[in-house]
């Protein structure tokens, strides 16, 4: 029995599409780890290509074909392959892939300094045309900050709060995420931890409270030691503050092409 390929067939609106695919798909990969070589872990992947405005729809199917061929072996030295595989398999003029994966590195309390595996959320997106490569890769990073305005108005303490920093980079060469994380967490007053005992509490406490930031002075630090680093060609850095005293999070900007 012959099935009708419903997909192939003429659409009623005959427009292109820019990307068609395939969304929250889980799957493991390979990322590349600065002290161990590689870790495993899984991603949640999206998946698109051009949709020209012949075809009513696209083959869902054969986007985790493509996936397959690369067993467990994804990973960012092979993702320009994996998108050239894609747009042969579909006919297309350009593919895109989204990769968002828990990363997880070990990472000791500052004044006792035992060790415990800290997480946090990365993420790779690239995109093949017919003469263009495009890859951008980023982390998200837990932080803790503490108000400038706050501290030298009080009388005690000052109010802080934990926050993120979202970082995401084009490079000419390599750069590691763990390179990414370091930025974010300089840049704040202070990093945050998973196990902290009693004297590392006070020894971010007191470090926090020596090193008052706003969300604003958290992106423009990051931004300077990105300007600096001979492999970013360009970068985005965006921090967000979950106030602890306010209804509403504090938030700042920049993305810089670098000439």
């Amino acid at each position: 029995m012959e099935l009708k390929d419903i997909q192939s067939s003429a659409p009623e609106n005959k427009i292109p599409l820019d990307k068609v695919g395939i969304k929250g798909f889980k799957y493991p990969i390979t990322v590349l780890d600065r002290k161990k070589g590689f870790q495993h872990t899984i991603a949640e992947i999206n998946l698109y290509v051009d949709l020209p405005e012949k075809f009513k729809g696209t083959h869902m199917s054969r986007f985790i074909e493509v996936l397959n061929e690369f067993g467990r072996e994804i990973h960012i030295k092979n993702i320009m392959k994996l998108l050239k595989n894609l747009k042969k398999k579909l006919s297309s003029k350009s593919a895109h892939i989204e990769m968002y994966f828990p990363y997880f590195l070990e990472k000791k309390a500052p004044a006792t300094g035992i060790a415990s595996l800290m997480e946090y959320q990365a993420f790779v997106i690239a995109s093949r045309f017919q003469r263009k490569k495009d890859l951008i890769v980023g982390v998200e990073v837990p932080v803790m900050t503490l108000c400038p305005c706050s501290k030298s108005i009080s009388k005690y303490s000052a109010h802080n709060q934990r926050g993120k920093v979202t970082i995401k980079v084009r490079f000419k060469k390599f750069i590691w995420l763990e390179e990414l994380i370091e930025i974010a967490e300089t840049s704040a007053s202070s990093p945050v931890y998973s196990l902290l005992k009693r004297p590392d509490e006070k020894f971010v406490t007191e470090f926090a409270y020596e090193n008052p930031k706003f969300v604003e002075d958290v992106v423009r630090e990051a931004a300077r030691k990105l300007l600096e680093h001979p492999e970013v060609t360009w970068f985005s850095v965006e921090a967000e503050n979950f106030e602890s005293i306010h209804a509403h999070n504090a938030y700042a900007f920049i993305e810089k092409l670098k000439t």
